[in-house]
């Protein structure tokens, strides 16, 4: 007997006894590719219990002979993917975790708090604490849930940018461990906007109280624009739409860092690709979700004749925004009351969205 033949019967004999009482298999195919991997086992066949069980089960017994263990649907039918290996461990660098956060604490205190007179330690402050703290909730959101749910996530990487009117671009996690499955991915992802949104919207409302309503002044001036919520909002505390006739509100730095935090949490729910939203999608629609990029990216170059910003995106978006975070059980589905929340977070996104961040009037 060819040793390859002796060694495909071991490796069918070892899954068989993995899948027992859970996945009838009716055949094997080995060497398929499976990205990432180029060499995976193919198993098809049908489920003989609930795929979230079987996958418990399976994936245990197999992890046993070195397999790790991957459901999909293909064709409308189940089909089990055993590759060997394991998967990689993060291990948490928190020294650099530490230098980012303090570069852009101080960015973020540049931007507020450096004027043509010098340093004014009041105004920097009163945006950079409420700011960091903002982004902070929503990147340990990710990471705390991720954590809890056994993901190997890096700590949060602050990104500072000095140059720039908010002072940093916000933060990465690095995920090298794909969830288990939808609902861990959907609990990951959701953790971030409701944490930031946990400070954010009291920050806001605060800010706002502190603010002054008064004449526009004088071109050259920045307008923030205004979403849904943050439109609502000012209408909330002043009782009137603004901008509106020649009035609006003198933003305090502590409502303009809330109005940035929430502009970054609608930027990170939009639909697509690695995005917070990206990830909610998915674990909604599946892998119908990437047919939904493509309206997402016609959505932002339409939003680029009116503000060009928004060019840069769409190109980010057009290359980045098709590749999905796939849970290793893809056909386990997200429970109900999942479901409706993240409905919820679509809704967010359309309350939070500033179709046009900033105005320069001249």
């Amino acid at each position: 007997m060819p040793i390859e033949s002796l060694v495909h019967g071991r490796l069918i004999e070892s899954l068989r006894a993995a899948a027992d009482g859970y996945f009838e298999i009716d055949a094997v195919k080995f060497g398929v590719p499976f990205p990432p991997f180029n060499d995976a086992i193919r198993l098809d066949g049908r489920f003989l219990t609930a795929t979230d069980i079987a996958y418990d089960a399976i994936s245990e017994r197999a992890r046993r002979d070195g397999f790790l263990i991957y459901f999909r649907e293909e064709e409308e039918q189940p089909v089990v993917y055993a590759v060997m290996g394991d998967l990689p461990v993060t291990r948490p660098n928190w020294a650099v975790f530490a230098a980012l956060l303090i570069i852009t604490l101080a960015s973020i205190f540049f931007v507020g708090g450096v004027t043509e007179d010098g340093i004014d330690w009041a105004m920097g402050l009163s945006f950079a604490l409420p700011l960091i703290l903002i982004l902070l909730a929503h990147e340990f959101g990710h990471f705390l849930v991720s954590r809890r749910n056994h993901m190997a996530t890096s700590p949060p990487y602050f990104i500072p940018m000095p140059l720039s009117i908010f002072g940093t671009l916000g933060a990465v996690i690095v995920m090298r461990k794909p969830p288990k499955n939808r609902k861990h991915l959907f609990q990951m992802a959701v953790a971030g906007p409701l944490g930031g949104l946990i400070l954010a919207i009291p920050f806001l409302f605060y800010g706002l109280a502190i603010s002054e309503v008064s004449p526009l002044p004088p071109p050259p001036y920045i307008l923030e624009g205004n979403s849904l919520f943050y439109l609502a909002a000012k209408w909330l505390v002043f009782g009137q739409i603004l901008p509106s006739n020649g009035m609006d509100v003198q933003i305090h730095n502590i409502a303009f860092a809330a109005w940035v935090g929430l502009f970054i949490t609608g930027l990170n729910l939009i639909p697509s690709g690695q995005l917070d939203g990206g990830h909610v999608i998915y674990t909604l629609l599946g892998p119908r979700a990437k047919y939904l990029s493509y309206v997402i990216v016609a959505g932002f170059l339409l939003l680029s004749i009116k503000y060009s910003g928004w060019l840069l995106w769409t190109i980010l978006l057009f290359f980045l925004g098709r590749v999905y975070a796939v849970p290793q059980d893809d056909l386990t589905p997200l429970p109900g009351a999942y479901k409706v929340l993240g409905w919820f977070m679509m809704l967010l996104l359309l309350l939070l969205f500033t179709p046009i961040p900033i105005t320069l009037i001249q």
